[in-house]
């Protein structure tokens, strides 16, 4: 189904320290690597990845636990699927591709890899777009204060194997009911069927389900300490960050509340730029152009000179 999506990209089976990470790449010019979220894999880039490939040598690479990449059992202490591990796994495979540095877009999860990658190791991203997120301990500050609703948070990080097991009896429609709570219209329409077929088949497979549910897990857990450690010592994202955010989701989106770009300002990004689009939760898919265009203004503002050695303009980008 990949292949259907994005024509012309090469694949890539990349080793790593868990097994092997699927990639997908096509382009040239400075490398940017795209990371997706929970359900989905890195066909949620379909709409985008082709045009930013024109300029841009386009990594759409599956995290651990997802999608056609390597799903090892997960660790009594959730290491095995923190974000500070799956960062590994990003640099290990730009590293076989060439690159050192690169420009890193995220969505949803793997849009929490990317700022945990950015914290970890600063040298390593020059730029970080954050589609759709808040920081993983805020998202759980709002849910123990019943801000926000516990919902599949909660639920997916309940000790194994009790989520496991209920997904198991009817993933296909777990999964598309938290698609179509999420998206802007309540319905499955923005999604391609063949990437909503890509989305599906690992939804099948009993140690992915086992992984998502080990993702929420470190999410509860480690990742969450590492947040809150962080916060302690004050440390923040160096590089240019832009936040772009569903203007109709529930979490990022809320009537009254702190915007997500203010919440990103006063904790990890004090420098973030950005803005809204009129979409739900899927931005890529929901409002592509938008998204795209927003993509654009940001790189290409701070697009790294040839050495690398720099950036061109580090002016701010309202996004």
């Amino acid at each position: 189904m990949s292949d259907d999506l994005l024509p012309g990209f090469a694949e890539h089976w990349i080793e790593t320290e868990v097994g092997r990470i699927f990639a997908r790449s096509a382009g040239s010019g400075p490398p940017i690597v795209m990371l997706h979220g929970f359900p989905q894999t890195h066909v949620c880039w379909h709409r985008i990845a082709p045009a930013l490939a024109e300029t841009y040598h386009v990594v759409c690479l599956d995290l651990r636990g997802y999608g056609r990449s390597s799903a090892p059992p997960g660790d009594p202490q959730h290491e095995t699927y923190s974000k500070r591990a799956m960062g590994r796994d990003v640099v290990a495979a730009m590293d076989q591709l060439g690159h050192r540095r690169f420009a890193l877009v995220g969505h949803d999860r793997g849009a929490r890899v990317g700022y945990r990658l950015a914290l970890d190791q600063p040298d390593r991203v020059d730029q970080l777009v954050l589609l759709d997120i808040l920081p993983t301990f805020y998202v759980w500050r709002q849910v123990r204060d019943g801000v926000v609703p516990a919902a599949h948070w909660d639920f997916l990080s309940r000790p194994y194997p009790q989520p496991e097991q209920e997904i198991a009896r009817d993933p296909v429609p777990f999964f598309d009911g938290l698609l179509v709570k999420w998206t802007g219209d309540g319905t499955l329409g923005c999604f391609d069927p063949r990437a909503l077929a890509a989305y599906h088949a690992p939804c099948r497979e009993a140690d992915r389900i086992h992984a998502f549910c080990e993702d929420y897990r470190a999410g509860a857990t480690v990742d969450l300490n590492m947040d809150e450690e962080d916060l302690k010592l004050g440390r923040t994202i160096s590089c240019p960050v832009l936040a772009v955010w569903g203007g109709k989701f529930y979490l990022t989106g809320r009537p009254g509340a702190e915007t997500t770009l203010e919440v990103w300002q006063r904790t990890f990004a004090p420098q973030a730029t950005g803005a809204p689009l009129d979409a739900g939760h899927f931005l890529a898919e929901e409002d592509p152009a938008g998204t795209l265009a927003a993509l654009r203004r940001f790189l290409n503002s701070r697009r790294p000179n040839c050495l690398g050695r720099g950036l061109i303009s580090s002016q701010p980008d309202a996004g």
